[in-house]
């Protein structure tokens, strides 16, 4: 039995060029990026190499890159960092009730320490209106951190005309584009973020290696404590090899870009095309053309989403709830309440599955063609 593997905004498979490249680094450059000598300057070269490329595929610039440890060290380092940094001006954060855990939690943290968070009340395709930011705006407010698009129903955020309504306020904008990046346009100078979180494992690229966007002059303060690496913002000897092979799946996705938009779209379209013809009652969570091209959220009535998961797991196809940091809990997703209130069944019968490299128009089809099954069998009952 073939294997479908549709769960990319989970993480996704290393790219065997990405693999390659980190393999060679790990035999060869193994020194030390601080140190003077020839084997220090070899891997410092990597990181001056892979940094130039970062900041050049959202249009900022070299010292704006911060290397992490992934997403959320990224989104923690944003709000949490940039919180402290402006403490003495007030002790208000806003965000949305759809975030990622890691700007959810980070913000409970801050929480902890006295401040007051707000979390703003989302639509039911999964929209913040700007709107709302903008009256939930306060004289304290120090941060602002919407999310570009959501990794579970893939709604994308009006990222740029929030960032015009916090023009003349004194709150850093931050956006987790973990999801959005390596798929979508991403320009920080037009969209207008101040901070902005990328992870490498969404785009092929090796785990435990991501970047916080920092736009020059924004205080984020340090959440690492040690030598001076990362101009001193980010604390502790870089990941060269990991790196290097971040860098190189960022060349991969921006050379193919384009192409897979529309590849992962037209098999979400062909998904959708398939369940009709087999007539399956199913309504789509967020939009379909409106949102990141590989994400599609389903909600199958009729249907319970652990009885689905398992049997699309025993059919060869692996997809999701919704986020993976809460894979193997039953808990609704946090997502889908926000959408949809406590008391929606799509709480309890929406799928996630998500597209990327490897799969081919055969295997979406396959894939739809099981799912079908799986539902009308699982209706019946």
């Amino acid at each position: 039995m073939e294997r479908i593997y549709l769960d990319h905004a989970a993480t996704s498979p290393v790219h065997p060029q990405v693999a390659e490249k980190m393999v060679k680094l790990l035999n060869e450059q193994y020194g030390n990026p601080s140190s003077i000598h020839s084997f220090g300057r070899e891997a410092r070269q990597i990181l001056d190499s892979a940094r130039t490329l970062l900041a050049k595929s959202i249009n900022a610039s070299f010292n704006e890159i911060i290397f992490t440890s992934g997403g959320t060290e990224a989104d923690n380092m944003a709000i949490i960092g940039a919180a402290h940094a402006a403490k003495d001006k007030g002790m208000h954060i806003i965000t949305s009730s759809i975030e990622h855990h890691a700007v959810l939690h980070a913000c409970h943290a801050l929480e902890s320490e006295g401040f007051q968070v707000t979390y703003l009340p989302v639509d039911e395709k999964g929209l913040v209106n700007p709107e709302v930011v903008r009256q939930a705006l306060t004289d304290e407010t120090t941060v602002v951190s919407i999310m570009y698009g959501n990794n579970e129903v893939g709604t994308i955020q009006p990222i740029a005309e929030i960032a015009d309504i916090l023009k003349e306020h004194q709150a850093v904008f931050h956006t987790d584009a973990v999801q959005a990046y390596g798929i979508e346009n991403l320009d920080v100078k037009q969209i207008g973020v101040d901070l902005l979180s990328v992870s490498s494992h969404k785009i092929n690229g090796p785990k435990g290696i991501g970047f916080l966007y920092a736009r020059e002059g924004v205080k984020v303060k340090p959440r690492m404590h040690g030598g001076e690496q990362e101009k001193k913002r980010r604390a502790g000897t870089e990941n060269v090899s990991s790196i290097g092979a971040f860098a190189e799946a960022v060349k991969i996705a921006e050379e193919t870009k384009e192409e897979r938009r529309e590849k992962y779209l037209g098999f979400k379209k062909k998904f959708i095309e398939i369940l009709t013809q087999h007539e399956v009652y199913f309504v789509v969570n967020g939009f379909v053309d409106e949102a990141l091209p590989h994400v599609l959220n389903l909600s199958f009535a009729g249907t319970d989403v652990e009885a689905m998961l398992v049997n699309l797991d025993l059919s060869g196809v692996a997809a999701s709830s919704g986020s993976a940091c809460t894979a193997g809990s039953i808990e609704p997703s946090h997502v889908l309440v926000a959408m949809f209130g406590n008391d929606s069944d799509r709480l309890r019968n929406s799928i996630r599955f998500s597209f990327g490299l490897n799969n081919t128009e055969e295997q979406i089809e396959m894939a739809a063609e099981k799912t079908a099954a799986i539902v009308n069998r699982l209706a019946k009952q």
